[in-house]
Formats: structure tokens, C-alpha cells, sequence
């Protein structure tokens, strides 16, 4: 009894709700079809505490067999309904603990467990870890059996993992598979339409042609038949060599009123052919086109912000204007997009690019004018200023005629549609009139869930009187801005003037900076962008440039490196290179010993314990045993990474015992020894300067530094570091006092559960961005026992360097058992503790004296670091820090 009504009640009552809600999802979803369409048409569902309440209902059927009706044959079909209703509410973690519960717990069930590994499948490509999902297919594939199961859904998930992968070939392969074997007649054209457009990638067209005729002449969607339609026109006349007549023939659409909501469409087409034919301004003023027609696709919309980002960024080199489409890029196209990662990454760190580029630009244009005579230089200055008072004005006229037409703009903003249909939506003046009515009412409001709620903030409230100019790049600012922000013409000319670099130093200074920005930027293409080619290319030009650069093996391995993946024989090269003409540098050692790394890796372990043991003794003021020590240590590893460090504390425990004369020599020594040292030197000469600027007070000392405290050095300005703030109490987190390990000792449960471990995500709106003028940098230090004094005083050295008029300062905290927080700050702006961060994270592997895979590193508001608790609240924000930054 328990398994009729099992079956014929409860999970065939729960699938009808999932099935129901899969095809409520279908129905909104908006597909983008100029680009590879989903496989499957999923909602990117974000986070949230609780389902909604039919997937609740779907949970609620499915736990009445598992608690219920334990012993009939369903609990399994239970189980994994728990997980498909999590993974349609984007509880995709949970989700893919049920599948795995499911597979470990009923091998011999094929059916299911089939049904399972797809859905994990699937799961697993939606947190973007694309290897375990192909482990996942590899085992379904293996157990592959058409004449009991249908094997459609497992091609159909590997096409979208070969589709993510880009391995179109493969993906080709499987399109084919999974509408063989469909049995559903929309999964059918759905897929045969994404196999035309893999095989418009893989060049054959006329197969193309054929499944994009299949589809035209088909009972598909209209929208579908009309993009198959377009698609056929864009293959048929590149085949034949004929480009205006498709843009003949793609304008005369345009006039058919049928094709009114799908005009974003025609024009975005229009743009791909004139950026295909380089024709940059004719594409962009397409692309706009597409912009204001666009009536419901965002995504299309999304897709014209992009093009006119990447040809600002890759064609008109127009940085600045680029950062402001894909701004508009992120706002309106949605996340599932692929590549949409990659868009946020270069936005975020846009600016780093934006402002290397400026020094470039910059600086080659002052060694340009330093090269003229000075009667041409004088001309070309004028020029320079003449034609920034032009564009001065020109932005002031602009801003003025966006001013005065604003209001006209926003009360012209409404649906006039053409007919004499008595809809109230489709009576223009109606409309018109609801539209004013409603402003008198609540003021402009942007279209969103819960507008009326009173609970929202305002800043919420600005964002939404703000919309449309902030989402549109080429809305005008207000006309103070350029007032604040621009240099007058008069003080731009003797500017120049002065930068010019006319003398052998000033043109090498020059010289340094144009360096420095284009390794910058090719470390930027190549750790944060991962774009192999561009940080090719940008290394390239580097050694062509610059050919006596003084890091040459380091570029040299960069493109050896970056070659490996690329062209065996390019790699092969620069290989030769290392080991020819840099054989005695670590990366020759790395490529002849492949375990040179793990020997490194050891040999750091083993210097974070030297330098911690001599720090300790520092503390307790054994001042001669920390000299002895010292000395040992340069002699047994003379060139070791943290000489510098070790050599800055010899100095100052031989400063509480000798003169301030000695002193100085020790700190003078060590500037000379180490002068590229960006963590120490930068410290050493604030004492210098220092001591040089109070000689009477220093003279006055019996020794260089008081004994009293042993952990502060007098010799900068002191810096506000136990100040109180609204939760933080003074002395509750001192600068340099060690901090016990008071970590429980973990508990192991004697008995494994066989249950699905299932990670709760953080209830929606925990975390939010609101705060935005409280920022800290944070490291997090996790199942470590270390002492962190001897971190904690090497980031105390890095910010009295380096940020000695400001009241920043780092301070501990314990969160859960197993993690440990220094927290930086407070910043007053995002782009400020960003700056922080650039400058301390390629310092951290010498600051923290700990291994390197037992820290990491992000960014927090003050809100959202006093909501961190425990450990999984802290894992969620980690989760929400990597979505939003």
C-alpha cells in the first residue's frame, strides 16, 4: 500500500509541481539568440533562505515518503525531487548534495541514478565547476542503455558542458544525440536550432542552412523562426560574397510591421555587419539603434552594450567611455550569460588598466614634446590647449541643452503604440496621463518588486530617480562636475612645461614609469583577465621597448609560460632563453626541477619559523639573543626572501643598546643593501627622516630607542590604532600582543551518516552593499595555530610606510573555532581599500609569517564584518564576496 500511494499520489503529485514550475521558467525566459542559446531553459535563480511556496510543496510531498513512508521503493524518487526543487529555487550546493545522496544510495536503480548524475550534471556547470561535472557524464555515459532508459537529457547536458567549454566539435556530436533521442517536440527544435549554430561555428554552413530551414518552416515560436530566418539570410549572402544585399534585405525588414518587437534584433545585425567590415562608427550607431528599440530583451540590449564597450576598448582605445558600457553591460544583461564573469573581472579592475594606460598616453606625449625644438613645442602646447577650451566648451554646451530638456525627456517616456484599439494601454494620451498622475503620487519610480514598500532605503530611492541616466554611458552628467574636475587652460600649459622630461634623469624617471605601467598591465591581463593573448602581446612589446629591462627572466618565463598553452615551439624558445642566459635564477630551477617548487615551499615554511622565533624574542626583549640569532641566520642563508625583515629587527634590538649615531648606520646599511625592498626601506627612510628632522630631541637620548616598548618605533608619526569605534572597544584588540589559541578541538563523529550534508546559504539580504563609506581589508586566517604577532607587526610596518596620515589600523578577531580575521581600516570609499589592497597582497607572501594556502584575502563593509558570527555566516560571505566584487 505504502507504494501505490507513494507512486501514484505523492511523487507523481510532486513532479507535476516541478514540472509545472520548469515550464512557468520556460515561458519567461528570455532567450538571446545571437549568441549560443541554453540547452536547457533554466532561470538563474539566486540565492534564497526558503523556496517559494510550490517548491516548498514539492519538499513537503517529497519528506512525507522519506518520514513517512520509509519503507516503500520511493524514497529515492523523494530524494531526488528534494533535489530538482532546490536546484529551481537556485539552491544549487543543496541541490547537489541530494543528487550525490541519490547516486551513493541506489546504484542499482539505473533509472534514477541516471536521472540523478544528469541533474548533478547540471547542478555543477550552474557553480561553474565544469570537471567534476564531466566526471559526473563520463560515469552516466558509461552506463548509457537507450532500449530502457532515454538517454536524451545525458547528450543534452554534455552538449551544454562542451558548450561552456567551447569544445564545439564535441558539442556538435551531441546536439545531434539528444534530438535523436528526444521524445519532447519543443526540446527537439530548441536543440536541432543550437546545432545549426554550432555548425555555423564549425564552418558547415550548408548544414547550418538546412537545420535553419528545418526550424523557419517549422511550428516553432515566432521569435525562434524569425532569428532562424535572419541567420539564414546572414549565411546565404556571406556564402555568396554579397553583403549589401543583406543589408538590403535585413533594412527591409525593419518596414514590416510584424517585426516591430524584434526591430532590437535587425539593428544588432546591422552592427555585426559593419563591425565586420571595421566600419567601427556605422556598427556603434547600430548598436544603439538596438539599444533604443529594444521593447523586452534585455539580454539583446545587454549584448549592443557589450559591442560598443569592446570596440571602445579594443578599436578607439577610448578606456574611460568603455568602463561606462560595460557598466551598462552588467546592469542589463543577465549573469547566466557566458562570459558574464569574465565582463565583471574586467570592469572591476578596469580602472587599474584605465590609469596605467593614462601614465603610458601620458608620459608619451611629454617625451614627444621633449624631442621638438622648442619653437614646435611651443606650437604643438598650443595646440594641445587650445583643443582641450574646445572640448571644455563642448561638454558645458552639451550639458546645458541636457538640462534644460530633462524634464521633457522623462514625461515623454511612455508606450505610445499606433491603432484605434480602446485598450487602455494602447490610448497613448491614457497612458500619458496615468504615467503624470502617478508621478504627482509617488515621484519616478523604478520598475521593480515592493516600490511601494516604506522600508526602503534611501539610497535605494536615489538609485531609482537615477536609473535611466546612470544605465545610459551616454547620458549627461551634471554640469558641476566638469567644473570641479576640469584644469584651467592657463594652468594646463605651464603644467606640461613642467613634466616635461628635458634631462637624461627626468627622461630615464619617464622611461620607469612607462615601464612599470606596461608590466602592470601585462600582469593584469595575464593573473586577472587570463587573457593569454593580450598578455602576450603586452610582454612583447615590453622586451621590444624596453630590452634592458631589469626583469627580464621574469618576462622571459611569463611568455614561456603563457606559450606552453599555446605554441609548443614559441615556448621551446623562451625556454632556451632561461636556461641559456639566466640558468642561476629560481625559474631556470623550476624548469629543471619540477620539485623545486615543493623544495621552496619548505624552505618557506622553515624562514616564517626563523623570522617568528627571532621576533619572539624581540617581545621578551632578549635583545642580544635576537643580534646572535640574526647573525646566524644571514650567514647560514645569506640571501634568503626575508633578509630585509630580519636585518630591520637586528637593527632596532641593537637600537635600544647602542648610540643613535649606530643607529642610523644600521638603518643607512640597510637602505644600501636592499634597496629594492618595498616592504622595509619605504619604513627605514620615515626613521631617517626622522631623526634628521628632530636632532636636538634625538640627541638628548642615551640610547637610539626608549626600553619601555619594545614594539614601537618612535620614529614615525604615530598612528591612531586603538581608537574606539561604535563596536569595537579599546585594549579589546591590541596592535602587537599575541593572541592565544583559544580553538576547541574539533569534534569527530564516531558513526558516519549516510544523509545528504546540505550547506545552508545565507538568508537573502544578509549581506549588503549599503555602507559605503565604511570599508576594511581583511585576512582571513583559517585552521591555523600560529602566533600572528609576528604577521601582524609586519603588516603594522607596511602601513605606518605607507599610510602614516591617516588613522587606519589592523586589528584580530575570532570568528568560530577555526578562523581568525586581521581586519584593515576603516576605508572611506571602495576604490580606496581596493587601492590598499594592490599594494598590500603582492606583499602579503613576506608580511604573513604563515604558510600561504592557510590565509586569504577580501573586502567587507563595517555592516557586513559585524554580522560575521560564526563560520558558516563567515563562508557565506566569502560566497558574497566573490558574486559582488
Amino acid at each position: 500500500m505504502q507504494n501505490l500511494t507513494a507512486h501514484y499520489n505523492i511523487i507523481f503529485n510532486a513532479n507535476n509541481i516541478l514540472q509545472q514550475k520548469q515550464d512557468d521558467y520556460a515561458l519567461a525566459f528570455i532567450d538571446s539568440y545571437n549568441e549560443l542559446l541554453n540547452v536547457y531553459q533554466d532561470t538563474a535563480a539566486t540565492h534564497t533562505t526558503a523556496l517559494d511556496k510550490d517548491l516548498q510543496l514539492a519538499v513537503d510531498k517529497a519528506n512525507k515518503i522519506i518520514y513517512n513512508k520509509d519503507q516503500s521503493h520511493y524514497v529515492g524518487d523523494a530524494y531526488l525531487i528534494m533535489g530538482k526543487a532546490n536546484f529551481l529555487g537556485g539552491n544549487y550546493f543543496d541541490a547537489a548534495e541530494y543528487f550525490s545522496y541519490v547516486i551513493r544510495s541506489y546504484p542499482k536503480e539505473a533509472s534514477l541514478m541516471q536521472e540523478a548524475q544528469v541533474w548533478k550534471a547540471r547542478t555543477l556547470l550552474y557553480l561553474d565547476q565544469p570537471t567534476p561535472a564531466k566526471l559526473v557524464l563520463d560515469t552516466a555515459f558509461e552506463n548509457i542503455n537507450p532500449k530502457k532508459n532515454n538517454p536524451a537529457d545525458v547528450y543534452a547536458t554534455k552538449l551544454q558542458y562542451d558548450i561552456n567549454v567551447k569544445d564545439y566539435a564535441d558539442a556538435e556530436i551531441m546536439a545531434k544525440q539528444a534530438i535523436q533521442y528526444s521524445s519532447i517536440k519543443k526540446q527537439r527544435l530548441r536543440w536541432t536550432f543550437i546545432l545549426a549554430q554550432l555548425q555555423e561555428i564549425n564552418q558547415k554552413n550548408d548544414e547550418a542552412l538546412a537545420n535553419y530551414g528545418k526550424i523557419a518552416n517549422s511550428n516553432a515560436n515566432f521569435e525562434m523562426a524569425f532569428n532562424a530566418d535572419l541567420n539564414r539570410i546572414r549565411i546565404e549572402d556571406t556564402r555568396n560574397g554579397v553583403k549589401l544585399s543583406r543589408t538590403d534585405r535585413l533594412k527591409s525588414l525593419l518596414k514590416n510591421p510584424n517585426n516591430k518587437e524584434f526591430k532590437d534584433q535587425i539593428y544588432y545585425q546591422l552592427g555585426q555587419i559593419y563591425l565586420g567590415d571595421k566600419d567601427y562608427n556605422n556598427a556603434i550607431k547600430y548598436y544603439k539603434l538596438s539599444i533604443r528599440s529594444s521593447i523586452k530583451n534585455q539580454n539583446q540590449k545587454g549584448l549592443s552594450y557589450l559591442r560598443i564597450a569592446d570596440i571602445d576598448f579594443n578599436n578607439k582605445i577610448d578606456y574611460i567611455n568603455a568602463k561606462k558600457y560595460y557598466d551598462s553591460t552588467l546592469t542589463t544583461l543577465s549573469p547566466s550569460y557566458p562570459g558574464y564573469r569574465l565582463i565583471q573581472k574586467k570592469t572591476s579592475n578596469l580602472q587599474l588598466l584605465t590609469d596605467r594606460l593614462k601614465i603610458i598616453a601620458h608620459e608619451d606625449t611629454l617625451q614627444m614634446l621633449a624631442n621638438l625644438d622648442e619653437k614646435t613645442r611651443s606650437l604643438k602646447i598650443d595646440t594641445m590647449v587650445k583643443d582641450m577650451i574646445m572640448e571644455q566648451q563642448a561638454a558645458l554646451n552639451s550639458l546645458k541643452a541636457a538640462s534644460t530638456n530633462a524634464s521633457n525627456t522623462a514625461a515623454n517616456t511612455v508606450f505610445n503604440t499606433p491603432g484605434g484599439s480602446n485598450f487602455y494601454f494602447y490610448n497613448s494620451n491614457a497612458v500619458s496621463q496615468g504615467y503624470n498622475d502617478f508621478k504627482k503620487q509617488w515621484g519616478s519610480r523604478k520598475l521593480e518588486d515592493n516600490w511601494r514598500r516604506s522600508s526602503r532605503s534611501n539610497s535605494d530611492q536615489a538609485n531609482s530617480l537615477n536609473s535611466a541616466r546612470n544605465l545610459d554611458p551616454d547620458a549627461v552628467g551634471q554640469p558641476a562636475s566638469v567644473a570641479k574636475t576640469a584644469v584651467a587652460a592657463k594652468d594646463y600649459r605651464q603644467q606640461i612645461i613642467a613634466d616635461l622630461p628635458l634631462t637624461a634623469d627626468l627622461l630615464a624617471q619617464s622611461n620607469m614609469r612607462v615601464y612599470n605601467a606596461y608590466f602592470d598591465i601585462a600582469n593584469f591581463y595575464r593573473d586577472i583577465l587570463e587573457d593569454k593573448k593580450e598578455a602576450i602581446a603586452t610582454y612583447l612589446l615590453i622586451e621590444k621597448r624596453f630590452p634592458n629591462n631589469p626583469n627580464q627572466a621574469a618576462i622571459y618565463y611569463s611568455l614561456y609560460r603563457l606559450y606552453t598553452q599555446l605554441n609548443d615551439a614559441q615556448a621551446n624558445i623562451y625556454k632556451d632563453k632561461i636556461l641559456k642566459d639566466y640558468a642561476d635564477t629560481p625559474f631556470a630551477k623550476v624548469i629543471l626541477d619540477p620539485d623545486y617548487g615543493k623544495k621552496m615551499d619548505d624552505q618557506y615554511a622553515e624562514f616564517n619559523s626563523l623570522y617568528s622565533q627571532v621576533y619572539d624574542l624581540y617581545i621578551q626583549r632578549k635583545y642580544k639573543a635576537v643580534i646572535a640569532r640574526v647573525d646566524t641566520v644571514q650567514k647560514q642563508y645569506p640571501h634568503n626572501r626575508l633578509s630585509a625583515q630580519l636585518a630591520y629587527l637586528r637593527a632596532l634590538a641593537a637600537g635600544h643598546q647602542e648610540s643613535i649615531t649606530q643607529f642610523k648606520t644600521d638603518l643607512t646599511q640597510i637602505m644600501t643593501t636592499y634597496p629594492g625592498d618595498m616592504l622595509i626601506v619605504p619604513l627605514v627612510k620615515q626613521h631617517l627622516q626622522y631623526i634628521n628632522a628632530n636632532p636636538a630631541e634625538i640627541a638628548s637620548r642615551q640610547y637610539a630607542l626608549y626600553t619601555r616598548d619594545s614594539t614601537e618605533v618612535l620614529f614615525t608619526p604615530p598612528v591612531a590604532n586603538q581608537k574606539q569605534t561604535e563596536y569595537r572597544k579599546p585594549g579589546h584588540y591590541s596592535l602587537f600582543s599575541q593572541v592565544a589559541d583559544v580553538r576547541k578541538p574539533e569534534k569527530k563523529d564516531s558513526v558516519a551518516v549516510n544523509k545528504p550534508v546540505v550547506r545552508h546559504t545565507a538568508p537573502a539580504g544578509m549581506f549588503s552593499m549599503r555602507d559605503s563609506t565604511n570599508y576594511y581589508f581583511v585576512i582571513n586566517i583559517s585552521n591555523d595555530n600560529t602566533n600572528l604577532a609576528s604577521s601582524r607587526f609586519g603588516i603594522g610596518q607596511f602601513n605606518r610606510a605607507n599610510y602614516t596620515k591617516t588613522d587606519i589600523s589592523h586589528q584580530l578577531m575570532q570568528v568560530g573555532n577555526n578562523n581568525r580575521l586581521i581586519f584593515v581600516g576603516k576605508f572611506n570609499g571602495l576604490a580606496n581599500v581596493k587601492a590598499y589592497a594592490r599594494g598590500i597582497v603582492p606583499l602579503l607572501p613576506d608580511i604573513m609569517k604563515i604558510s600561504k594556502d592557510k590565509y586569504s584575502f577580501f573586502i567587507i563593509t563595517k555592516e557586513n564584518l559585524d554580522k560575521l558570527a560564526d563560520q558558516k555566516t563567515l563562508e557565506n560571505y566569502i560566497d558574497y564576496y566573490q558574486n559582488n566584487y
